[in-house]
Formats: structure tokens, C-alpha cells, sequence
């Protein structure tokens, strides 16, 4: 990536500012997205209808392309709850490189199953910045990159000059070479409009939301953007400070921003877990059958997996191997019908917590603080 190592109030040279898009033009987006995404799973419908068959390839086919659709429906949701300004924000000084890390560690067989070859240079950064924002806008860089790169993705953090503003950038190509036109005249903008879809706007929004300042230029077939963030601790200016002044405030949230997934067919408890979960700062999602968790979580692992007793077997244990053997500390969940206590349980050689369905709202933000402390 050929950035300038400029920080400050002025964009690298040749960038332009990313502003977000006006309000009234995302509810046509995410119509056009969740047809584009519908389109082929309504040919694959029709043809199970008119044969009464689907192959393997054609059902998973089928199943990504309505996960695709309700993952627009889901990011249109969250722009639109950005853009609203009534997103409070919780200031904490947070490790910017680790983040990166751990995003990264959490879709690596997601990169994996894509074949895709990601290539990270992270300085040591430390920023103030929302915990659970934060890590949701990487999460969104890198939904970003691998809908659209073909080429292998570069991620570099530095903290140029003085007074020492953290740069993010990320870069890869978008086009192959075959298809890059060179004799093309100039992007207008410097932005090229098949990189502009749902993705693009959440991150816009949400660094929008952290006052942080985005860039991006498209030329070439290959894009580059860049995320400035000016409330930077310098590394050296931390030296400097005495040890009661830049003693960070208690953590209320300490795992916030961390992964959950649900595994439950009931609407109810559902809503307990989420009414459990929520303030934590956590960032849930379900499923309702094993194989639903097994899709998910081959894009994604979780932090804790919280799970209905009654799905317990032979699936759902081969599942949890498949798990663990990639996420040896991955935390278990499970929430049993009777029963109010919170409880460490060891089920086939595996510690698992326990919870009384109801006691959700009581117990679980305990079981989840254990699990998350254990996983370290």
C-alpha cells in the first residue's frame, strides 16, 4: 500500500473523505441487496419444487444465500440505528492491536474456508474508543474485504510521527488483473460504486458514530482505505504520565464486544438471554438447530456457546469437538428447565456451566463472566 504516512486533520494524499450516504437512499439498498441475495435462492426453490430434489452443494448454496439476505436485513438495521445519534457511547482506553488480533483469530476459518491469504503489520496502539463499537467496526472492515478481494488482503497499523494518531489501512485488489481496464479514465471521486454496498455504509456509519476519520481511494482495481483515529495514547506519552493519572477507570464492561451464539427454537428464551445479554455488551446471535450452529460457526467462532439441554447429542457433541479442536477455550453454556442455581457441570470431559431457564436473567451474566475470565 502506497498511503502516506501523514496523520493529522488532512486525508493522505490522493484520498478523499468517505462520507456516509444520504439516510433516504438505505431502504432501497437493502431491497436491492436482499433481492440480489433472494435471486438465486428463488431459482434453487423453483427447481426443488420442480424436480423434488436438491443436492448437498445446492442446499448449502441455498442456505448461504438466505443467510446473505438476512445479514443485509441485520446491517441495514444497524445503520439505520447509528445513524439515529441515539447510540450511547461508553469512552474506555482499549488495546487497538490486540483487537485486530482477535478479530482476525475469530474468522480464521471463515478465511480458511475462503482461501483467502490475509497479511497483518500491527504496531502496538493503544486508543479511547467505545469497547463494544470498537471491535464491532474491524469485524466490518473485514466483512467489507472479503466480499470484495481478490487479491490477498493487507492490513497495516502504525502510529506515524507526532502526536502520534493510530493509521488502520486496509488494502487488496477488487478486479483481476484481466479485467482491469488502464486506459480508463479516472474514478470520479476516487470511489468506485461496486464497492459501495450495505457493508461500506455500516462502516462508514459506524466510524462515523467513534468521531473517527475514513478514508478511501479505488484505482486500478485495487482499493485502498484508511481509518485515522485521533484520541491515540502514544506509547511514549504513557511512559511520561505518573501511575495515578493515567490509571484507567474500572472496566464495567470488560468483555464487551466479545461473541455469543444461542442455540434455542424458543422465542422465549430467546428473549431472556437477550435481555440477559444486552447490557453486558456482548454481541449475540442465534441459531436454532445444530447444523445452523455449524454453518454459523464455520464463518465465526463464538466466545461461549449457550445451548438448550434438550438439543444435547450425538450431532450436537460431534459438534463441540469440531469446535474445541480449533478453539480449545471456547465457554459452554446450558440452560436446563429446571432449576435456578449457576453451576460448573463436567459432561464428557468437558467443564460446562449450567443454568436454570429460570434463572436467565439472575445467573447467566454470572456463567458468562466465569467463561469468558476462564477462556483468558
Amino acid at each position: 500500500m502506497d498511503e502516506s504516512d501523514r496523520a493529522g486533520s488532512l486525508s493522505p494524499a490522493g484520498f478523499r473523505p468517505a462520507a456516509t450516504g444520504p439516510a433516504q437512499d438505505l431502504v432501497a439498498q437493502v431491497a436491492r441487496e436482499v433481492a440480489a441475495a433472494l435471486a438465486g435462492a428463488a431459482e434453487r426453490v423453483t427447481s426443488l419444487a420442480a424436480t423434488g430434489r436438491i443436492s448437498r452443494a445446492s442446499l448449502r448454496g441455498l442456505r448461504d444465500e438466505i443467510d446473505r439476505a438476512r445479514r443485509v436485513a441485520m446491517m441495514g438495521r444497524q445503520v439505520s440505528r447509528l445513524a439515529s445519534g441515539r447510540v450511547p457511547l461508553a469512552i474506555e482506553r482499549l488495546d487497538l492491536t490486540a483487537l485486530l488480533h482477535e478479530t482476525v483469530r475469530q474468522r480464521a476459518r471463515e478465511i480458511g474456508a475462503r482461501g483467502v491469504e490475509l497479511r497483518q503489520q500491527l504496531e502496538l496502539a493503544e486508543v479511547r474508543s467505545d469497547p463494544a463499537l470498537l471491535p464491532a467496526l474491524l469485524q466490518t472492515v473485514l466483512d467489507w474485504s472479503f466480499e470484495h478481494a481478490c487479491s490477498v488482503i493487507e492490513i497495516k497499523l502504525s502510529v506515524p510521527g507526532w502526536p502520534g494518531r493510530a493509521l488502520l489501512r486496509v488494502g487488496f485488489g477488487y478486479q483481476a488483473a484481466d479485467q482491469v481496464v488502464t486506459a480508463a479514465a479516472p474514478l470520479a471521486d476516487n470511489e468506485d460504486a461496486a464497492l459501495n454496498t450495505l457493508s461500506w455504509r455500516l462502516l462508514q456509519q459506524t466510524a462515523a458514530t467513534l468521531a473517527l476519520q475514513l478514508w478511501r481511494r479505488d484505482e486500478q482495481g485495487r482499493t485502498a482505505l484508511t481509518l485515522d483515529f485521533p484520541d491515540t495514547l502514544a506509547p511514549n506519552l504513557q511512559a511520561l504520565l505518573g501511575a495515578g493519572a493515567n490509571t484507567p477507570a474500572v472496566n464495567s464492561q470488560p468483555h464487551a464486544g466479545q461473541q455469543v451464539l444461542l442455540l434455542t427454537p424458543r422465542r422465549e428464551v430467546r428473549s431472556l438471554v437477550r435481555q440477559a445479554v444486552v447490557p453486558m455488551g456482548l454481541m449475540l446471535d442465534f441459531v436454532a438447530t445444530v447444523e445452523e450452529a455449524r454453518q454459523r460457526c464455520s464463518s465465526s467462532l463464538p466466545h461461549v456457546l449457550i445451548y438448550e439441554a434438550a438439543l444435547s447429542g450425538v450431532e450436537f457433541e460431534r459438534l463441540c469437538a469440531e469446535l474445541q479442536a480449533d478453539a480449545p477455550k471456547l465457554g459452554f453454556i446450558r440452560i436446563v428447565d429446571e432449576g435456578k442455581a449457576f453451576e460448573v457441570l463436567n459432561l464428557g470431559g468437558r467443564a460446562v456451566s449450567s443454568v436454570g431457564r429460570d434463572a436467565i436473567i439472575e445467573s447467566l451474566p454470572a456463567a458468562l463472566q466465569f467463561e469468558l475470565a476462564r477462556a483468558g
